[in-house]
């Protein structure tokens, strides 16, 4: 399906790999323009020379630590006319409230809870004064299928969740649009960390992680493309009247009963 997002310009935060890497690959094999950003410069560099050669599209790399609200406010300030954002950067820790001290779960928070929010303020607002763009928020199934053991987590995107309807269901007033992704396990670096984090805890050997994807829908996590490909389309004049809901891909999972 073509997508119709030729010219748009994107900002995909998180965009050096795992889910923030494959939605930049979609979104600029559309033909999207791109802004790449994470707090690691090589990482983006390499990101950006590997769509660049697959995409005859314009790829600006923009280091950040989004932790930092000025960070978020500069962005927007050198790259004022972006139509689409996707929130993407931020890996809240897993572990239980006795092991998840405060520094670190506010550290997690400042990154991923208050990055998305800082970004969505600052380019909100840019948006609704040429009354269009979209924002997409990569959240996570966690804040719906709640988890004592990865409290942190599911507290930080139970509140993304909320945030993210509230927004959208007031954003077609501007004339823009507000959505969210909540993503089940993804094959990604973070997913490995997590799951061995349960495999300690569950199995007593961190090294047994790959036992646990059996237990998934299809005995396997998604891919990042496969999340990637709902971004593109929900960013996209195709879901046009799609705005403040939050599109759950996990398989299943949340809606997995057990005795």
């Amino acid at each position: 399906m073509d997508l119709d997002l030729g010219g748009r310009k994107a900002l995909v935060t998180g965009a050096s790999k795992g889910i923030g890497r494959a939605v930049a690959q979609a979104l600029a094999s559309e033909g999207c323009d791109v802004v790449l950003v994470s707090r690691t410069a090589a990482d983006l560099e390499r990101a950006r020379d590997e769509i660049r050669a697959q995409h005859n599209v314009a790829v600006t790399v923009a280091p950040a630590d989004l932790s930092n609200g000025d960070a978020a406010r500069g962005l927007a300030r050198d790259f004022p006319t972006i139509d689409i954002l996707i929130n993407n950067a931020g890996a809240i820790p897993g572990g239980t409230i006795e092991e998840i001290e405060e520094p670190r779960w506010r550290q997690a928070w400042d990154l991923k809870v208050f990055g998305y929010i800082n970004l969505c303020r600052a380019y909100f607002a840019l948006m609704k004064t040429r009354k269009r763009g979209v924002i997409v928020n990569m959240i996570g199934s966690a804040g719906e299928r709640l988890d004592a053991h990865y409290i942190a987590g599911s507290t930080g995107n139970a509140a993304l969740m909320a945030f993210t309807r509230a927004l959208g269901g007031h954003a077609p007033a501007a004339g823009l649009r507000v959505v969210g992704i909540n993503p089940g396990p993804v094959a990604t670096d973070r997913l490995v960390s997590l799951l061995k984090k349960r495999a300690q805890d569950r199995l007593g050997d961190a090294a047994r992680w790959q036992e646990l994807t059996r237990e998934m829908p299809f005995g396997r996590p998604a891919t990042p493309e496969e999340i990637a490909a709902m971004a593109a389309f929900l960013a996209s004049d195709r879901s046009a009247y799609t705005s403040g809901t939050i599109v759950t891909i996990d398989g299943g999972l949340a809606n997995r009963h057990t005795l």
